[in-house]
């Protein structure tokens, strides 16, 4: 089948990118508004884009009205983030997180988690996550019914458990988003595939 998605509806094509385009890391995001709230949502068009320096991108979508939603609004205005990774533990109040909080009352107090401070940034983190980010707002620009935020990671919080030698991450399963209506997976099941070089492949093919 070939679809043309100049022909069909919006609502259609979203359903198509996201059950195509998957897994998809989730971006757990608290930000902080002007009279101190912490706002707490997720977000799954979200994914690192460079190491050197590290730089993460979170598209987040308008409201109905064509304003920015609370996270959004908050980052550009003051310029800081951070994101939580969603394990499985933390997985029903990421979804709860989700609905639309008014403006004044914070999620993560609602969801029952709780805030800690951040070294590098005023918002904090969620003390529960097994993995935050730190971030600062590098860039921002409307993308059509979205909000593309480009942030700078300016510090790390992992578990102790996770962390090994050399960084090396291990006994880490954070959730991943896969398409509508409501599908998630677990990465649990991982496979070691070592890279190889031209010159390996070369050498294998004719043996």
């Amino acid at each position: 089948m070939h679809i043309d998605p100049s022909t069909t509806s919006s609502q259609d094509n979203y359903k198509l990118l996201t059950n195509l385009v998957v897994p998809r890391p989730i971006a757990w995001v608290t930000t902080q508004n002007s009279e101190g709230v912490i706002n707490l949502a997720p977000f799954s068009f979200f994914n690192a884009i460079g190491s050197n320096p590290l730089y993460l991108v979170i598209s987040i979508g308008n409201k109905d009205d064509g304003s920015p939603k609370d996270t959004a609004a908050n980052i550009i205005a003051n310029r800081e983030f951070v994101v939580n990774l969603v394990t499985e533990d933390l997985l029903n109040a990421m979804n709860i997180s989700a609905a639309n909080f008014p403006t004044e009352e914070s999620e993560l107090t609602a969801v029952g988690l709780h805030g800690a401070a951040s070294k590098r940034v005023k918002v904090a983190r969620i003390a529960e996550a097994k993995a935050s980010l730190e971030c600062v707002l590098h860039s921002q620009q409307p993308l059509g019914a979205y909000n593309l935020i480009i942030g700078e990671v300016v510090m790390f919080h992992v578990d102790d458990s996770i962390i090994g030698d050399r960084y090396h991450i291990d006994g880490f399963a954070p959730i991943g988003r896969m398409g509508s209506p409501a599908y998630y997976c677990r990465t649990t099941d991982k496979f070691d595939l070592p890279r190889i070089s031209y010159e390996q492949w070369q050498q294998d093919k004719y043996q």
